[in-house]
Order: structure tokens, then C-alpha cells, then sequence
């Protein structure tokens, strides 16, 4: 075939535009993977699943380019309120973020902006999804296995998700979170009012009692959500009913009678309500996980605990929990019940035998017997503390184990429910039933004492056989120790929550009893949490 030149110049040019035009966008797209792939090569230090993603994704922007301006606003917006939930909005720097988005150009910043993005969504999505605080840097108190997702995971959802609602559905999306958020709405308006409202006087008020502190007292109800109860300057029984219930609530000994620890919870003013309720948020978002359809959760700060059976309370029981003060308090962590042990011997932990029964022995060398408690060799042999100079031994090489035996006396009382746990901490009876009277009920070695422990062996072993309570008095009839087993592994959880709403419409308010609310704020203040007062 013949070709003119000028047939061949022309299929030169139409050739050079097809290849120009199909092959200049590619050139682009390749030159700002390039450039992201630069950036974090230049970046240095950063995530293994930051590295992970990226690379999976051939280095392709996901923040920076005109086709991602819907998801950097996504991200700008969910910064821009994220103290809405009680995080650290400083710490994201919002502004320098911004910027960068303005200014970022494939011949300026684009890599750079793109690896910065990132860096503060991952930020923030693990503050939202895990908590802005690591706890368990914070004290030995803590043992909290935080739900953490990976960075990969997290920027592949990302990128696939319509950003808006993927962001909003990072935060927890329990009752309780949803409950305390809506009351930290309210605790703001209330601190950007005029004032926090009147406080009652140190004065006991009961049935019968007048004034205007009444007056006060029926406000203070009626703003927790306890009914209208009117201006009446006389304490009926109307007021003295709603009284009560507050009292159960807030696990105080429910009387009926305004005294100095109803009075000092009815005066907590906003601030220090919003202080709670912050740290019970991040607390919530600790424990941004599945619990289980059934588990044991016990509030240390309100000496109760429930078992919670789809959501919801099927049982609750007042408890005592560890000494104040460093060496007893009961540890915060989860764990999985496996099993109770009915008629229990009490194997006395080392610190206690050494510290505390050594100096009762040395003086009175029959207080084991009458105890009904031994005293037992490494070797296993039963030692009569008669015959043993326990001058010689002090707390630290003291050499014998103290056992005491099954019995109604026994410390453990007749029943204890074990999760195997490093702290060695479990839940039981206990003989001593007139601490539970109390409204502060901080007196075991660390353990948690139940008030009704055979109700809730009732409850645990429901599910495995048809008469539980009939079972359990079998065992207990034997007055021997005996191990049984759950069926199904219950998960427990020992918590601490001093703002709490369960299955109530008002939260309750608990005091800070071992000073974990102070250490926690504290943390999230210095990551840069802060306390909002807003009009209206």
C-alpha cells in the first residue's frame, strides 16, 4: 500500500494524541503515588500497618487530590467536635491540618500532607475507639486488656467507607456511652449558667423536719429526676419516698434521712459532675468491646455488683471491696469465671499470714485452733504453733502456710466464685454480714465480698441444670469442699465507675474512694482534654 507524507505525518499526529491523552493522567496518578510513597519513606518512623496500607494500596492518596474532598471533610469535621466526646481536641491540630490541606500541591506537600492526615485520623480513631489514656501506665491498679484495632485495618475502612458515617460510628455504641454523653450536654449548659444552684446547709433533715433547706432538698430531687415535688417547706412522705429512692441509687443506706452523706452527693455542683462523667466516657471507651451476652460486672466505686443478661440487670448484690489506702485495694481487670468452690478452705495469702497473724500467734498460740485454722509446713505437715519459737520468723521469712477450714466461720464464708487471675482476686461469702450496712464498704484484703452469695450461685448455675438452688444446698450440705464447674465460662469484669447509669434513666454519682478519677483526669488534662461551659 502506498503513503502519501502527508498520510504519514497525519497518523503520526493522531497516534501522539492518543498516547498524550491516555497516557498523561496515569502519569499524574503514578507521580502522586510516588510522591506518597516519598513522604513516607521520608516520614521515618511510622506504623508497620501505616506501611502495611499504603503499600497494599499501591500508594495511592486517600486524603490529598480533588477526588478525596469529601473524606478530608469528613475528617476535619470529626476533629473539629471531637471534645465533644471528652477527647483531646488539642492533640489533633486541627489548624496545622488544614493548612496543609489548603497548600498541598504535587509539586509542594502532597506526600507529606497525605502521611500527616493519616497520622492524626489514626490518632484520633484509636483515642475514640480505645481511649485517649493508656490506664495501665497510670497505676498497678489498672490490668485492662483496651480493645485495639490495627492501623491497617482502620485506614482500609477508611478508604472503602462513606467517610462521614464511618467516623461517626468509631464511638462506642453502648447505652451507657450514649446516656453519658447526653448527660455531659447537660452538665455543660448547667456550668455555663448563672450558678450551680443553692447548697444544702450541714444540717440532718428526716420526716417531720421544716425550713427552707426543705425547699432546697426538693429542688435538688427534682433536678435528678425524681418527680415534681413542689416548694413545700415540711419534709412529708412524699419527699422522705423520693429521698429513699436517690439513696438506692447512689448506694447509700437508703433511711430516708438526709444526713452528712446525702447532703455532700446532693451538693456535688456541675464541675465536679462533668469531671466524673468525662472520665467515665473514657472508661467506656476501655472497654469498647463485646462483653459477652452474660456477664459479671461489678462496680468497685458503688460496692455492687450484677450479672447482665442481654444488656440488662437480672441480679444485683451490695459488696465489700479492698481497704483504702495502697496495699489492699481491689485491682481494676477482666477475666472469665470458670468455677465456685462450695464449702471453701481459705489458704491465708503470705502477706496476710506473715503481717497480720504471725504477731496474733506469737502471743496466742491457741488462736488457730479456735479458728478452726492450721498451721502447715512447705512440706504439707500440720505444726503446732506450741511447739515452734515464732520469735525467730518475721513477715518476710515467716515459713508455714495458715489454712483455715470449711466452716460457717471460715473468712470465705460457704461458697467463693473463681476467675483465675494473677491478683488472685475472687468473689465470696463472707461471716462478717454487718459491713454490708455500710454506705462506704471498703474492708476486705482485696477481694470482693458478696452480701447474697448464695443467690447468685443460683443464678450462675441456672443454665446447667433445672434446680439449681437444690444442687447448690446439695453440695453445701456436705459441709465438704467441693469444686464445680460452670458450663459455660461467665466473663467478669471489675470496674470502677463513679458516674453510672445501668438501667436507670439518672445517672448515679459515687465517690472517688481510691482517687482514680483524680489520676485519670489528670492524664486526660495533660493530653489536653478540657472542661467545656456552654449557653443554653
Amino acid at each position: 500500500m502506498f503513503f502519501s507524507s502527508n498520510n504519514i505525518l497525519r497518523a503520526v499526529a493522531i497516534s501522539l494524541f492518543f498516547v498524550t491523552a491516555h497516557s498523561a493522567p496515569a502519569t499524574a496518578q503514578l507521580a502522586g503515588n510516588q510522591l506518597v510513597n516519598q513522604a513516607l519513606v521520608k516520614a521515618g518512623k511510622s506504623s508497620k500497618g501505616l506501611k502495611a496500607f499504603y503499600k497494599a494500596n499501591n500508594y495511592k492518596p486517600i486524603w490529598v487530590g480533588n477526588k478525596n474532598n469529601g473524606r478530608r471533610q469528613a475528617l476535619l469535621s470529626a476533629l473539629k467536635t471531637s471534645d465533644n466526646h471528652g477527647l483531646p481536641k488539642s492533640r489533633y491540630n486541627i489548624q496545622k491540618l488544614r493548612k496543609a490541606f489548603q497548600e498541598a500541591r504535587r509539586d509542594n506537600g502532597f506526600g507529606e500532607t497525605e502521611i500527616l492526615a493519616s497520622k492524626v485520623y489514626l490518632q484520633y480513631a484509636h483515642d475514640m475507639t480505645s481511649g485517649a489514656i493508656n490506664p495501665n501506665r497510670l497505676s498497678k491498679d489498672f490490668s485492662l486488656k483496651r480493645p485495639l484495632r490495627g492501623d491497617e485495618n482502620l485506614l482500609a475502612s477508611m478508604a472503602k467507607s462513606s467517610p462521614a458515617a464511618f467516623l461517626k460510628s468509631l464511638a462506642p455504641k453502648t447505652s451507657e456511652y450514649q446516656s453519658l454523653m447526653a448527660e455531659k450536654r447537660k452538665l455543660e449548659r448547667q456550668l455555663g449558667g448563672a450558678n450551680g444552684g443553692q447548697l444544702l446547709p450541714s444540717r440532718t433533715l428526716s420526716k417531720g423536719s421544716s425550713g427552707n433547706s426543705v425547699v432546697v432538698l426538693r429542688q435538688k430531687l427534682k433536678a435528678r429526676g425524681y418527680g415534681n415535688l413542689g416548694n413545700a417547706p415540711i419534709f412529708d412522705d412524699t419527699l422522705r419516698t423520693a429521698v429513699i429512692a436517690y439513696q438506692k441509687a447512689s448506694g447509700l443506706g437508703p433511711d430516708g434521712v438526709v444526713g452528712r452523706g446525702t447532703i455532700a452527693r446532693l451538693n456535688q455542683g456541675p464541675k465536679q459532675k462533668l469531671i466524673k462523667v468525662l472520665v467515665n466516657l473514657e472508661r467506656e471507651r476501655w472497654m469498647n468491646f463485646p462483653r459477652g451476652k452474660r456477664h459479671v460486672y461489678v462496680n468497685l466505686a458503688a460496692f455492687t455488683a450484677y450479672i447482665i443478661d442481654n444488656g440488662r440487670a437480672s441480679f444485683e448484690t451490695r459488696v465489700v471491696v479492698g481497704k483504702l489506702g495502697n496495699d489492699y485495694r481491689t485491682p481494676e481487670f477482666y477475666d472469665e469465671m470458670t468455677h465456685m468452690v462450695v464449702n471453701p478452705t481459705w489458704h491465708v495469702p503470705r502477706s496476710i499470714a506473715g503481717k497480720e497473724y504471725l504477731p496474733i500467734i506469737r502471743r496466742d498460740p491457741g488462736f488457730l485452733a479456735r479458728r478452726n485454722m492450721k498451721m502447715v509446713s512447705k512440706s504439707g505437715k500440720v505444726v503446732n504453733p506450741h511447739n515452734v519459737d515464732l520469735s525467730q520468723f518475721n513477715a518476710k521469712n515467716f515459713p508455714y502456710y495458715i489454712k483455715q477450714r470449711p466452716s460457717k466461720g471460715n473468712a470465705l464464708g460457704r461458697v467463693k466464685f473463681i476467675f483465675p487471675n494473677k491478683f488472685n482476686i475472687y468473689l465470696h461469702d463472707t461471716p462478717s454480714k454487718s459491713l454490708f450496712n455500710k454506705n462506704v464498704r471498703a474492708f476486705s484484703h482485696g477481694c470482693v465480698r458478696v452480701q447474697k452469695p448464695f443467690e447468685l450461685a443460683y443464678k450462675l448455675l441456672e443454665r446447667q441444670t433445672s434446680n439449681p438452688k437444690g444442687a447448690f444446698h446439695t453440695w453445701l450440705d456436705t459441709g465438704k469442699e467441693q469444686y464445680v464447674n460452670l458450663a459455660d465460662p461467665v466473663p467478669v469484669y471489675l470496674t470502677y465507675r463513679t458516674a453510672y447509669f445501668g438501667n436507670k434513666k439518672s445517672p448515679s454519682f459515687y465517690p472517688d474512694i481510691y482517687g482514680r478519677d483524680k489520676l485519670v483526669f489528670n492524664a486526660m488534662v495533660k493530653a489536653g482534654v478540657t472542661l467545656r461551659a456552654v449557653k443554653g
